[in-house]
């Protein structure tokens, strides 16, 4: 999978932009002038949604009230996709036909990136580390999406009716029941997925952070309420939380507590990892996840390097760099080019990003 062209307007600091790519990018430049913007934009272009912000609006250039990002991504046939952002929501298309849900449009461009701002994820909240579980299957399954959509809105109305109950002992029970037995149910195919996929990134992680880093004795262990348990113990436990559930108006049992641990000899990274060690340990999980896309999917993800000399040593960038297959198309944005080897520039297509606007300098 590769994108062969991206057109921009009104997006970001571009008022218009119109890009043509190779196998292999580099966009450098100075701070500020845009360079994680383009490859923003094909992060948006396929996953619909920004890495930088929760807000889509931030992507409307300002005093414009839309932008529209369209590129060409080349698969077995070549397809044109665009999106389009105004104040009012989001319109995703196809080669001109209009995707009614978001989620039938998602896992159709597959693009894994690596931003500075992913060193956070061993360091932060449960919540990120489920976001990156979200989005790393969505791209694989869009059915896990709709799951996960599904699960999310049943938690909302399981939440709000143990409000009612708080307030209204005389609400019905058997209510919350039903809406309980659907989020079980959906929860264990959400478990599933999550389980299934970090065994396989297991599988492959040790052998590339030992690439990277020279240690092999790494493993992620994914943590869950539902682990071990079948439905009925499951059910159980939804019981034993009611009580508590109706006094603070929340689910507090289930897989939207899920959290995944990285751990090196046996030991949390989060605690115990140096700052190297946590780096290491994330790109070595995004470059699994790029082969496990690639030996287990049969696809070839277009893979982001945003910033990356910002945060490793020249040599790991390098050594990570000569890990990539030749088949998978690369971005990498940098401020200091003369960083990146002989090897790798001679045989990419360069972008320099100066005030002036973008210049294709080979």
């Amino acid at each position: 999978m590769k994108i062969i062209d991206l057109k921009l307007l009104n997006f970001r600091n571009y008022d218009s932009l119109n890009l043509h790519f190779s196998d292999n990018n580099i966009i450098y430049g100075k701070n500020g002038m845009g360079k994680t913007n383009i490859v923003e934009a094909i992060y948006v272009l396929a996953l619909t949604k920004t890495f930088r912000s929760n807000n889509d609006k931030v992507l409307i250039k300002e005093n414009n009230n839309v932008t529209t990002i369209s590129g060409t991504i080349e698969d077995d046939i070549n397809r044109n996709y665009q999106i389009i952002i105004n104040n009012k929501g989001k319109r995703v298309k196809i080669d001109n036909n209009i995707y009614k849900k978001i989620s039938d449009y998602i896992s159709k461009i597959n693009v894994i990136l690596f931003n500075p701002n992913d060193l956070q994820i061993i360091k932060d909240s449960p919540s990120i580390r489920r976001k990156l579980l979200n989005v790393s299957i969505s791209e694989l399954d869009n059915n896990y999406l709709k799951k996960l959509s599904s699960y999310n809105k049943l938690i909302k109305q399981r939440n709000s009716y143990l409000k009612t109950m708080y307030i209204n002992a005389n609400q019905s029970r058997e209510y919350l029941d039903i809406i309980t037995d659907k989020l079980i149910d959906l929860g264990i195919e959400i478990y599933n997925y999550r389980s299934k996929y970090i065994d396989s990134i297991n599988k492959l992680i040790k052998d590339i952070y030992f690439k990277i880093s020279n240690i092999n004795n790494i493993n992620i262990e994914y943590l869950s309420d539902y682990k071990d348990l079948d439905k009925d113990k499951i059910k159980k436990k939804y019981k034993d939380y009611q009580e508590k559930d109706m006094l603070f108006g929340i689910t507090k049992f289930g897989i939207h507590k899920d959290d995944l641990i990285f751990k090196l000899n046996n030991k949390d990274l989060k605690d115990y990892g140096s700052e190297g060690q946590q780096k290491n340990a994330i790109i070595a999980y995004k470059l699994s996840e790029l082969r496990y896309f690639k030996e287990e999917k049969n696809i070839i993800p277009i893979f982001i390097l945003d910033d990356l000399f910002s945060e490793l040593d020249i040599e790991k960038i390098n050594n990570i760099l000569e890990l990539l297959d030749n088949d998978v198309q690369t971005f990498i944005t940098t401020t200091e080019i003369d960083k990146i080897s002989n090897s790798i520039r001679n045989k990419s297509k360069i972008f320099h990003i100066t005030e002036d606007g973008v210049l294709e300098v080979k």
